[in-house]
């Protein structure tokens, strides 16, 4: 059966993006970096919520984004994914295919398709709603040394206790910690 992880980075007081969809905050180097591109390069098909996808499309098929980062650009360009959003009217960004309705059941569908594991990245409302549904196998939450003053909590709406066992960790020398977690 495939798998569902999540890819998400956070402030030390639980924030995925601050005000105004702002991840300014997150700063990485170039472990960060290596570490990001060999995760894309593993193959899972890539998994957004609206807000998210709107973001990764606006910047990843850009001259700039291949000017900046060529191997990342290659990556996530030529990544299979999956866009889920009910107010999304088209998925114009390659590779993509957009699921309006029936969510979880396009999960279960694609773990039991024999084809590629998934990664969820950020889209803290869809992972809000797959965590409730036990439908996520792993949780990779980056920490950066940081507190911000406001911001969007990871698990925002989330309506029971989530219990996660850790199964590695891995500091980075940025001071950044990669926390992976398996639900308990």
């Amino acid at each position: 059966m495939n798998k569902l992880s999540v890819f998400i980075f956070a402030t030390l007081n639980g924030f995925y993006k601050g005000t105004s969809e702002d991840i300014s905050w997150h700063k990485h180097g170039d472990e960060e970096h290596q570490f990001a591109i060999d995760s894309v390069k593993t193959g899972n098909m890539l998994l957004f919520g609206r807000i998210t996808y709107q973001m990764m499309a606006g910047y990843w098929p850009t001259p700039q984004a291949l000017k900046n980062d060529p191997q990342m650009t290659m990556a996530m360009n030529a990544a299979e994914k999956v866009v889920f959003s009910r107010t999304l009217e088209k998925a114009e960004w390659n590779n993509t295919r957009l699921v309006k309705d029936n969510m979880f059941e396009e999960i279960k569908r694609l773990k039991k398709t024999g084809g590629k594991n998934m990664t969820l990245l950020g889209s803290g409302n869809v992972l809000t709603q797959l965590a409730e549904q036990k439908l996520i196998d792993e949780y990779q939450i980056l920490i950066d040394p940081v507190a911000i003053d406001d911001g969007t909590p990871m698990f925002k709406y989330i309506s029971h206790t989530l219990e996660l066992k850790l199964t590695s960790t891995r500091s980075f020398n940025s001071g950044i910690v990669l926390l992976n977690y398996k639900p308990a």
